[in-house]
């Protein structure tokens, strides 16, 4: 099958992912929050930026649909994609492996994101989707940005928590 018919996997595998973290993390985070690096947020604060990062899959998968391979839309869509991928190791089988059981997301990460990732990554390089220096920097870039973006989000639970 070609990307252009697999891309909705996408934001359908998110969607699962960021829906098992939203029933579990809240609960997860309180009874870890002293094992925790910084203070848990609460559940409205979990499952807003849960919806955010879900609409932002739908939004940047419609618009690669649209403009099509080599758009910024089509780049935007593998760096998220990448990042999807790079969350199942950081933090998702860590976590569980620390904690030594069952880490929110874990479940998904593994069983959808893993291979799910892994085929539209190679359906957009195959089919040339991307391709060159853009692909590079939107494969490190975009999981950058969100992962920073995350790190200071949490960094200000220190001082609000």
């Amino acid at each position: 099958m070609t990307f252009r018919k697999l891309q909705w996997l996408f934001p359908i595998a998110v969607t699962l992912h960021n829906t098992e973290e939203a029933i579990w993390m809240p609960r997860w985070s309180a009874s870890h929050a002293a094992q925790l690096p910084v203070h848990p947020p609460g559940a409205a604060e979990i499952i807003a930026v849960l919806v955010v990062f879900t609409a932002a899959a739908f939004a940047v998968t419609y618009l690669s649909a649209r403009r099509g391979p080599e758009s910024v839309w089509a780049y935007l869509t593998f760096g998220y994609i990448v990042a999807v991928l790079a969350n199942v190791f950081v933090p998702h089988v860590p976590a569980a492996i620390v904690f030594h059981g069952y880490a929110p997301g874990v479940v998904t990460a593994v069983l959808i994101n893993l291979p799910v990732m892994s085929i539209l990554l190679i359906c957009m390089l195959r089919e040339r989707w991307v391709s060159g220096w853009r692909a590079v920097v939107f494969g490190v870039g975009v999981p950058l940005v969100l992962g920073g973006a995350i790190v200071v989000w949490l960094a200000g639970q220190i001082y609000i928590g």
